[in-house]
């Protein structure tokens, strides 16, 4: 198993659920880029800004998230996401799907006889 980079696996397995948690962490509260960088980091999630732009540039685009800007009171203002309806929509079908594959494999886990 040395010759098997998991570092690699594990950074592919977060890509493939960054869109997800980023609608989920908005979807609780709207927040701006640097604020979502934290909250991936506390979840142990780490992304930097140049993985993170591009993705919430894509999903406006999608009409996923709008955005605002607000007055901060250290620096310039701040971008502010939200998420849309059609942002939520297809956080509910995420959902749905996350269960359906963490049931999958659970299932072939614990199955004894495959």
């Amino acid at each position: 198993m040395n010759d098997i980079n998991t570092d690699n696996i594990k950074s592919q397995m977060r890509k493939g659920v960054l869109e997800y948690c980023i609608l989920s962490i908005l979807n609780n509260n709207d927040a701006y880029a640097s604020s979502l960088i934290s909250d991936l980091k506390d979840a142990r999630m780490i992304v930097v800004e140049g993985t993170l732009y591009p993705l919430l540039t894509r999903q406006k685009n999608q009409g996923l998230l709008s955005y605002r800007w607000e007055e901060s009171p250290q620096g310039p203002p701040r971008k502010y996401y939200s998420i849309t309806e059609k942002g939520k929509e297809l956080l509910a079908e995420m959902d749905s799907a996350w269960q359906e594959v963490v049931d999958t494999i659970a299932f072939i886990r614990n199955k004894k006889n495959l």
